[in-house]
């Protein structure tokens, strides 16, 4: 990058705000993909200020622009593809700025890390339900930029359902407000809106108003075994239909089942088709009682062979464990593992997963499915070895009819991890050609030099 702009930016900045150092730039150059796209330089803004004096003078000098939480996403969203400028909001820009009990609301800065807002807002016995499988390390400013889902999502919804209000610098450095922090707000078009998950190519946010729940008091975990996958997939939209709405609703198929306990001995069902896993919750142990006996009724409809409450927090903890190991342990069949999370109506998962296995048969490979049947989502992992081309080809061949199937059941090429680099080829198959030139002509209204996070999500 040219000398003039790095004087420009640690002046702006400090120089220890600003690196181009190469241990910097391999360290950004990375995220799950463990594809590499090194910047030419590494800033670290202080406040929104600053963050509006480095994009303007970027959208001046056409600068490209790749704004960056904890880079644990898994299509490519936060990799500066083009080169140019990382803007990492981890090392200042991680605050949580109030927790308001009146009005149940947080407001955060983008780099708080989303289990460190969950302790804070449960400590004063409230509740934030989003919960990625990274939310150890993932950050809040990440989980808006790509709508982060979670196991919870079957019950409490995903990121988008609990952002009230943004604050956000688009490209000309421009500091605006999207949404209020009232509970009802139709004044103007929703900018929060289309600001979430647009995986930082339309704004760098700065500031995220979060609504709060309160805490349930009750919880109970329980695990169905099913002597088939489709059995597993029809007792989770029957048992939804049959009016309980599980915290979350989780399935491991027969080869996941047989990778988890290959690894960790856990006396697992390994004949069994699926598992099912679910926790429900409530106030009342009336309430928690009236869900489990639906529950067990529903399953055992359905083929259920086994039926599990557990009798405490460890127990609760065994029956999660299979879930919480199973992207680990499914590295069993195959060194590499391209992995996807399309989702569909939940009554659509049985032939969902039916395609799956017939494509599977078709290519030769090994795909473990597992995820959130509770709202649809099903993680799919087609494993195959890294070293051989011949099989990547197979591999990425299978991926691409895996999404066909997707859609034509009416899904979507994803739930939670966003479409970033790796899904930007297969935007077509989801959207019309008029389709993606509108989504085209809101990403040039912000941002018409294209100097933020280009070419992400096929724009």
């Amino acid at each position: 990058m040219d000398k003039k702009h790095i004087d420009f930016f640690t002046n702006l900045l400090g120089k220890e705000n600003v690196y181009a150092d190469k241990a910097h730039l391999i360290a950004y150059a990375y995220d799950a993909t463990r594809n590499r796209y090194e910047p030419d330089l590494v800033l670290f803004p202080r406040d929104e200020e600053d963050v509006s004096k480095i994009l303007k003078y970027c959208n001046e000098h056409k600068i490209i622009i790749t704004p960056r939480g904890a880079g644990s996403g898994f299509t490519g969203g936060a990799l500066p593809s083009n080169g140019g400028i990382i803007l990492a909001f981890e090392k200042h820009m991680n605050k949580i700025l109030e927790i308001d009990m009146e009005n149940m609301v947080a407001v955060v800065q983008p780099g708080v890390i989303n289990m460190d807002l969950q302790k804070a807002v449960e400590a004063k016995g409230l509740f934030y339900p989003p919960d990625p499988a990274s939310e150890t390390y993932s950050t809040l400013g990440g989980n808006v930029s790509e709508n982060a889902g979670g196991m919870r999502a079957a019950k409490y919804g995903i990121t988008k359902d609990y952002v009230m209000a943004l604050r956000a610098v688009i490209p000309n450095g421009e500091i605006i407000r999207a949404g209020k922090r009232t509970i009802k707000d139709v004044a103007g078009y929703n900018i929060a809106g289309i600001l979430i998950a647009s995986e930082g190519t339309l704004a760098c946010i700065t500031e995220i108003t979060l609504k709060l729940i309160a805490k349930p008091l009750l919880s109970k975990s329980v695990m169905g075994v099913f002597p088939t996958v489709n059995d597993a997939m029809n007792a989770v939209y029957k048992t939804m239909a049959a009016g309980v709405t599980p915290v979350a609703m989780e399935f491991l198929d027969n080869l996941t089942i047989r990778a988890v306990e290959s690894k960790f001995n856990k006396g697992l069902p390994v004949d069994a088709g699926a598992i099912l896993i679910a926790d429900v919750d409530g106030n009342l142990e009336a309430q928690i009682q009236t869900q489990l006996e639906i529950l067990e009724k529903k399953f055992a409809e359905n083929g259920c062979i086994a039926f599990k409450i557990a009798k405490d927090a460890q127990e609760a903890a065994n029956l999660w464990f299979a879930r919480r190991n199973a992207s680990q342990s499914i590295t069993i069949y195959g060194s590499k593992k391209l992995n996807e999370d399309i989702t569909v109506p939940r009554n659509k998962l049985p032939l969902l997963l039916e395609a799956i296995d017939e494509i599977a048969k078709k290519y030769g490979v090994k795909v473990p499915c597992f995820g959130h049947t509770g709202d649809g989502n099903v993680h799919t992992n087609v494993m195959v070895d890294g070293s051989d081309e011949a099989q990547l080809e197979l591999g990425h061949k299978a991926i691409e009819e895996i999404f066909k199937a997707t859609v034509k059941l009416g899904g979507t090429l994803s739930g939670e991890h966003g479409i970033g680099l790796s899904k930007a080829p297969f935007m077509h198959l989801a959207f019309s050609e008029g389709e993606m030139e509108l989504f085209r002509s809101i990403k040039r209204a912000f941002d018409p030099n294209n100097i933020l996070n280009p070419n992400k999500m096929g724009l």
